[in-house]
């Protein structure tokens, strides 16, 4: 795993977290740059699924159990879009606080997937 590469994503995700977070705070409705951040945050999960599935064969093995490494990847790449249906079916601001939580679990799980990756002992 590139460990630069799941920093980014972990600041991303905060980050994302932050916007949704301040629009809910500030009782925006859900709009192009919430929904956009939680995007991002996917696209982002989208990169790592490929990067995880091409590492192993070029010398990259995860020194934790590969099997929790996907479960909280899938789990990881259910959160936005889930939140990003919320949110454009509620239409409240109580959606963005949603995005938020996803973006902040997101974030997390990512944590937790590099320490899988990287240093957890097998």
């Amino acid at each position: 795993m590139i460990e630069w590469f799941t920093w980014v994503q972990v600041v991303v995700a905060t980050v994302a977290g932050l916007v949704c977070l301040v629009a809910g705070l500030a009782k925006r409705l859900p709009n192009d740059i919430t929904v956009g951040a939680s995007a991002v945050v996917l696209l982002l999960l989208v990169v790592q699924l490929v990067v995880a599935i091409v590492a192993p064969f070029v010398g990259n093995e995860p020194t934790g159990s590969i099997v929790e490494f996907y479960i909280y990847l899938v789990s990881a790449m259910l959160l936005p879009p889930l939140a990003t249906v919320w949110a454009l079916v509620d239409r409240t601001r109580w959606s963005n606080l949603v995005l938020a939580a996803a973006a902040f679990a997101v974030a997390v799980m990512v944590y937790r997937m590099l320490q899988i990756w990287t240093v957890q002992g097998t």
